[in-house]
C-alpha cells in the first residue's frame, strides 16, 4: 500500500532539491517530447543550455541577449511573489506589463520629439503608474467585494490586450507610418531609448532595475516588519489578523508592488528590446515570471537564478528551432514543464511516501 505521510516540518533538504530536480525532469521528459518529434534529444537539450553560452559561433550574440531576456522576467517575478508569499494570487502580470507598456509610451509620445534629460525617468514613473493602477482594479474588487483576484486579474489581461490592439492601430500609431499599425521607434528617438549601458552586455536600464528589485525585495522580506506580515499573512492569515495586520492593507501593498514593476518591465522593453508599442507587442513575460517565480522559490536571490535560467531557455529555443527546425509550440511546453515538474516533485517537500509500514524519506 501506498500512501502520502505528512511531515511534521518541511523539509529543507527536498525545498533545495526540488527546482533541481525539475529541471532534470524536465530534460528528461522534454527529450523524450523531441524523440518523438523525430529530433535528436540530446543535440536539442545541449542546443538550448549549452550552445547559447559556450559555443563561440552564437555565444557572441546569445550571452547579452541572456540578460535582455532575464530583465522582465526577474522584475515581473519579485513583484509576483511578494504577493504569493502572502497568498494574494495576482495572476494578470502580463495585463500590467502591457499597460505599463501604453501608458509609458503614451507619455513620451505626447511630447515627441523632446529632448528633455528628465523624460526617459517621467515615462518609467509613467510606466509603474500604469501597471500599478491596473493591479488596483482586483485589489478593489477583493477588498471590497471579496471577488477573485486569479479570475479578475487573469480577465483583464484580455482587455489590455485590446487596449493595446487600440493603441497601436490608432490613437498611439505613428502618423508616418503610411497607414500600419505600431508608434513611433523609440531606438531612433536618442532622449527615450533604453539602450545598451555597456556595449555588448545586454546590461539596460530595466536589467538595473530588476537587479535593484532583488535586493529591495530581499530587504523588504528579511529585515522589514512589513515583509514579515506579508509572510505571516500566506503562512497563518489568522495568527496575522490577531497579530493585527489588516488583510486589505496587505493585499494593496502586494498587488501594488507588483503591478509597478510588471509596469515598469513593460516601460522598460517597449523603449529597449521591442522599441515601439506593436499589436504583438506582448511576449508572455507576465506568464512566463509565475514560473520564474516559482522555480525561484520566491526567494529574491532564486527568482535571480531562476530568470537567468527561463531566459535561457528563451535564446536556447530560438535557436533549437533555427537549428533542428523545433515547432515553436514544443519550446512553450518545454518552459511550462519546468513548472509542472517543480509543482510535483514540491509535493515531497511536506509530505513523505509511506511503504506500508515501511517509511521512505
Amino acid at each position: 500500500m501506498i500512501r502520502l505521510e505528512r511531515r511534521p516540518q518541511p523539509s529543507r533538504l527536498w525545498t533545495a532539491v526540488t527546482p533541481l530536480l525539475a529541471v532534470l525532469l524536465t530534460m528528461i521528459v522534454g527529450g523524450l517530447m523531441f524523440a518523438a518529434l523525430g529530433k535528436p534529444p540530446l543535440e536539442a537539450i545541449r542546443i538550448i543550455f549549452w550552445d547559447p553560452l559556450f559555443d563561440p559561433q552564437f555565444s557572441g550574440y546569445s550571452r547579452p541577449q541572456l540578460l535582455v531576456k532575464a530583465g522582465p522576467l526577474i522584475l515581473i517575478a519579485i513583484g509576483l511573489s511578494i504577493g504569493f508569499r502572502a497568498g494574494v494570487w495576482n495572476i494578470g502580470a502580463e495585463g500590467q506589463y502591457i499597460m505599463g507598456a501604453v501608458t509609458g509610451a503614451a507619455v513620451g509620445l505626447a511630447v515627441y520629439p523632446s529632448d528633455s534629460a528628465l523624460l526617459f525617468p517621467l515615462m518609467i514613473v509613467a510606466g509603474a503608474l500604469g501597471g500599478w493602477a491596473w493591479a488596483m482594479i482586483p485589489a478593489v474588487l477583493k477588498t471590497r467585494f471579496g471577488t477573485n483576484e486569479i479570475l479578475v486579474s487573469l480577465m483583464l489581461v484580455y482587455v489590455a490586450e485590446n487596449i493595446l490592439a487600440s493603441a497601436s492601430s490608432s490613437w498611439l500609431r505613428n502618423p508616418e507610418g503610411m497607414g500600419f499599425p505600431g508608434s513611433r521607434n523609440f531606438k531612433q528617438w536618442p532622449a527615450v531609448h533604453n539602450t545598451e549601458l555597456i556595449p555588448d552586455t545586454g546590461m539596460h536600464w530595466g536589467v538595473v532595475a530588476a537587479f535593484i528589485a532583488v535586493i529591495a525585495a530581499y530587504v523588504l522580506l528579511a529585515r522589514h516588519i512589513q515583509g514579515f506580515n506579508i509572510r505571516l499573512t500566506g503562512e497563518a492569515p489568522r495568527a496575522a489578523r490577531f497579530a493585527g495586520v489588516n488583510p486589505a492593507r496587505i493585499v494593496f501593498l502586494c498587488l501594488g508592488i507588483a503591478g509597478a514593476l510588471a509596469g515598469m518591465a513593460g516601460l522598460f522593453e517597449v523603449t529597449g528590446p521591442a522599441g515601439q508599442i506593436t499589436i504583438d507587442f506582448n511576449s508572455g513575460y507576465g506568464f512566463t515570471a509565475i514560473i520564474v517565480a516559482f522555480l525561484g522559490r520566491l526567494h529574491p536571490v532564486g527568482i535571480l537564478l531562476a530568470g537567468l535560467l527561463m531566459a535561457l531557455t528563451y535564446i536556447g529555443g530560438e535557436l533549437a528551432q533555427l537549428m533542428l527546425g523545433l515547432p515553436g509550440a514544443s519550446i512553450q511546453l518545454f518552459q511550462g514543464m519546468l513548472l509542472f515538474f517543480l509543482l510535483a516533485t514540491d509535493v515531497f517537500t511536506n509530505y513523505r511516501i509511506r511503504f506500508g509500514s515501511e517509511e521512505v524519506a
